[in-house]
């Protein structure tokens, strides 16, 4: 019997489309919180690194400092919606100073990081960039008053070593780019210990906002100083980076409100995986044993300060 012109097209049983979205999340949330950490930590490696290949890209055409404001200006736009749903609250704040500070270095560490992009190996940048948390775990002792436990010096051991392993002074020359990664990662420590400050509190939406807004602001100035127009590619670069380094921090962000950071740390060093990868397929650039050897001792240096500081905390809380 054949069916009539009014009959539904499909069973009774089917879905509409817009049902795969709330489906969708009711199996991410029925996941393990530490799978979902751990996924949404890959994540944000992946969109890091290939930021950071856009950037490599792009500076071949545009000046450092205007690659640095236009992340911050489209990042800003890509968290707007953020802060119109959280009704601007943000703005009430008794630690505007702070925020400011926290930028400044912020910005000092983005000029210092693309422009090591710019011209060293992204695998060697990477590797390098794992250094930051052994200097936070030296800054800690110094500014927020924390005990300098044997762990400490062990990691920070580890991670010199690691570092001496990538740079290999008297064998190899080291580079300017060398030297920007570093300094980026020394600066990018100093603003993990005010973040920590900041969070004690100001909100996670407030911090983000603030550091966006000021960022723009503090970088305009020398981007107009060195200004070029952009090609219509470039635009689309520039885009592209501002919108995808606000996603993988918002990745990176909710990795960490998921699970445990010393849980999700180790996917950390996906970042080097990808970094390899991307720079052998994209610039023909091949990450010698030193590079990956030392970076992963750093990486194992960062990881294992984390551990040890959790148990410290466990401890005292007991």
């Amino acid at each position: 019997m054949l069916k009539s012109r009014d009959s539904p097209r499909f069973p009774e049983t089917s879905l509409p489309a817009t049902a795969a979205l709330p489906r969708l999340s009711a199996m991410w949330l029925a996941k393990d919180a530490s799978f979902r950490g751990a996924v949404l930590m890959v994540a944000s490696t992946l969109g890091f690194v290939i930021m950071h290949s856009s950037v490599r890209h792009v500076s071949q055409e545009l000046p450092t400092m205007q690659v640095v404001f236009f992340r911050n200006l489209f990042g800003l736009l890509a968290i707007s919606p953020l802060l119109i749903r959280s009704g601007f609250d943000f703005v009430h704040t008794s630690k505007l100073k702070l925020h400011a500070l926290r930028s400044l270095m912020n910005l000092g560490a983005m000029s210092l990081f693309f422009g090591a992009v710019a011209v060293t190996p992204l695998a060697t940048v990477t590797a390098l960039s794992f250094t930051a948390p052994v200097f936070a775990a030296v800054m800690a002792v110094f500014f927020l008053g924390e005990r300098f436990r044997l762990h400490r010096w062990t990691a920070i051991g580890l991670g010199f070593l690691g570092t001496m392993v990538i740079l290999r002074p008297g064998i190899n020359g080291i580079d300017t780019g060398m030297w920007m990664v570093l300094g980026s990662a020394v600066i990018w420590a100093g603003t993990m210990i005010l973040i920590k400050l900041l969070s004690r509190t100001e909100s996670s939406v407030a911090i983000v906002a603030w550091m966006n807004i000021f960022l723009c602001v503090f970088s305009l100035g020398p981007a107009i100083w060195v200004w070029q127009w952009p090609t219509a590619e470039a635009w689309g670069f520039l885009l592209f980076i501002g919108l995808l380094g606000s996603l993988a921090q918002l990745a990176l962000s909710q990795a960490f409100k998921e699970a445990d950071p010393t849980a999700i740390l180790p996917f950390d060093f996906f970042k080097l995986v990808w970094a390899s990868l991307l720079g052998m397929w994209l610039f023909a650039e091949f990450p010698d044993k030193f590079t990956l050897l030392g970076g992963a001792v750093i990486f194992a240096s960062g990881v294992y300060v984390a551990r040890r500081e959790k148990a410290a905390a466990l401890q005292a809380n007991r």
